[in-house]
């Protein structure tokens, strides 16, 4: 049976939807762990001085990365379907990301089985569990008010800047929004999370906001030709319609 224009749209919103939910989700849990650039590409910490007299090293959250992933993902859906269309797919997200909190915070209650800490010897597996998943409160507010308050302003100005060019220039407005938009969030999340309800200094706070910025804008540069690209593979699935 063939697929009615409004199917075709209505498909592709849920596809789209569900590699926004899984992506930002994953971002969220792996979000506690703070990576080492360097030491993972085998160099020893960079150790710059910075303006503010403290030393920075490239460190950074690794729910930084596969969140480009994210906000790709909602400039193609502001692209086919405004800024109502990333507005709601914000809102349910953040109401499931709050869900799997609620979720696994309810896992880390609940009383292990005693061969489970018996076949982990070695380690307090139990504790371990609860350590990685249990995010705190402090954790939780900064990621949800990050990702609502970032979302928000990357819909608007994307939006601005397609008034502006019409479907010309692609990359200028999904550029140009994540400019904006990822430098509020990586500083904003990180500063209520670990500053705020955290023990983290300001240097700490600087560097990993940093350098989760310039990863995020990095791959938002490279990652252009596949924006074109998944534009060109949209265009010919809807263009269906018509045949």
């Amino acid at each position: 049976m063939t697929e009615s224009p409004q199917s075709r749209k209505t498909n592709l919103f849920v596809i789209l939807g569900a590699i926004f939910l899984t992506n930002a989700i994953l971002a969220e849990i792996i979000g506690v762990k703070i990576v080492s650039i360097e030491k993972t590409l085998g160099f020893a910490p960079l150790q710059l001085m910075t303006f503010w007299g403290d030393k920075w090293d490239l460190n950074q959250t690794a729910g930084a990365l596969n969140w480009p992933l994210v906000f790709i993902t909602s400039d193609i859906i502001n692209d086919y379907y405004g800024k109502s269309g990333v507005k709601f797919i914000s809102y349910t997200t953040a109401f499931f990301i709050a869900f799997a909190f609620l979720i696994i915070y309810t896992a880390t209650l609940l009383v292990p089985a005693d061969f489970w800490i018996e076949v982990n010897k070695g380690i307090n597996i139990n504790e371990a569990f609860s350590r990685i998943f249990r995010q705190g409160l402090g954790i939780i507010t900064g990621s949800l008010t990050a990702f609502l308050f970032s979302q928000i302003i990357d819909a608007t100005v994307f939006e601005k800047i397609k008034m502006s060019t019409g479907n010309k220039h692609i990359w200028l407005r999904a550029t140009g929004s994540t400019l904006i938009s990822q430098l509020i969030d990586s500083f904003l999340v990180i500063g209520i999370a670990f500053y705020a309800f955290g023990d983290w200094s300001i240097n700490q706070w600087m560097n990993v906001s940093l350098n989760n910025y310039f990863y995020k804008f990095f791959i938002a540069i490279l990652f252009t030709p596949l924006l074109y690209l998944a534009h060109y593979f949209i265009e010919q699935y809807l263009r269906k319609e018509t045949d």
